[in-house]
């Protein structure tokens, strides 16, 4: 009975292909992004579909869309890559106090980088997304240390300790060719759940405006391309805005909340993580 259920194990590989071509849109983009032979990825998907019993992407006019099927498939492929990721960063615990393991905002991720040296980060374990998730690493015990945005009036959790915090203004970026017809519904570029999500929609609701999400993506980067694309709004902490945007001062566009930057541990970390928390403690107003 082992034997049986083991041959029907399926690899992450397949996994990570079935949510590339979501993400681009057809096998032949995915292939690429991957590093891996169309045919090679067209294989993987005949043989998840074997598993399934149907077909899971269909071909449409802008490249492959996932099938109701598939879009079943697709939820449980992010939990499993999800998951995986989660047990790597195992190899940082307590079992092992020589790597030290950090969750970061994705839209910090770059002035840290910038901020460490390379010795500084060759025992460090970096971990980025959303700050939801930061924070679910933090109390979960996959993080020991995050750097992430909350809202000012998030109870603390008695799983993890402040060790800094500051409010982190936010103001309504686009790019500089951007344009809104009048009456038009305010089209913005976020990923529901996110906190800077909640503040846009919060701001615009509370002044009754009407809004469409115009491209969603957990992907801070691909949202600020977008913006550069000049295809809809989104929020960023001001002293965040890149020179490709601008900040929008449109009268019609409302005053958001400020959200709180927090440097936080968990209360159960080694010494190696002590090490880089004392590390980020110093440099925490620069980040």
């Amino acid at each position: 009975m082992y034997r049986r259920y083991q041959s029907l194990s399926i690899p992450t590989e397949i996994m990570r292909s079935v949510v590339a071509i979501s993400d681009t849109g057809s096998i032949t983009k995915a292939a690429q992004v991957l590093g891996i032979s169309q045919p090679a990825i067209s294989s993987q998907i005949k043989r998840i579909e074997r598993v399934v019993g149907g077909s899971i992407f269909q071909k449409s006019a802008n490249g492959s869309a996932t099938t109701e099927l598939g879009k079943l498939v697709l939820t449980q492929a992010k939990r499993i890559l999800e998951a995986n990721e989660q047990l790597l960063m195992l190899r940082g615990g307590a079992l092992d106090d020589t790597v030290a393991r950090i969750g970061l905002s994705n839209i910090y991720s770059q002035r840290l980088m910038e901020l460490l040296s390379k010795a500084e980060m060759r025992n460090i374990s970096i971990y980025t997304d959303n700050s939801a998730e930061i924070v679910k690493g933090l109390t979960d015990g996959f993080v020991d240390i995050g750097i992430y945005i909350s809202l000012r009036d998030t109870p603390p959790d008695p799983r993890i300790e402040i060790i800094d915090q500051r409010d982190d203004e936010v103001t309504w970026v686009r790019a500089k060719d951007f344009t809104l017809s009048p009456g038009a519904p305010i089209p913005l570029l976020t990923w529901p759940g996110q906190i800077l999500h909640e503040l846009m929609v919060q701001a615009l609701e509370r002044k009754g405006m009407i809004y469409r999400i115009a491209f969603s993506s957990p992907d801070y980067h691909a949202r600020i391309e977008a913006a550069k694309a000049g295809v809809g709004l989104t929020v960023l902490p001001k002293r965040l805005v890149p020179a490709s945007l601008i900040v929008a001062n449109e009268y019609y566009l409302p005053t958001c909340g400020t959200p709180r930057m927090q440097l936080c541990a968990r209360n159960e970390r080694g010494a190696r993580s002590m090490k880089l928390l004392d590390t980020l403690r110093s440099r925490f107003k620069d980040i």
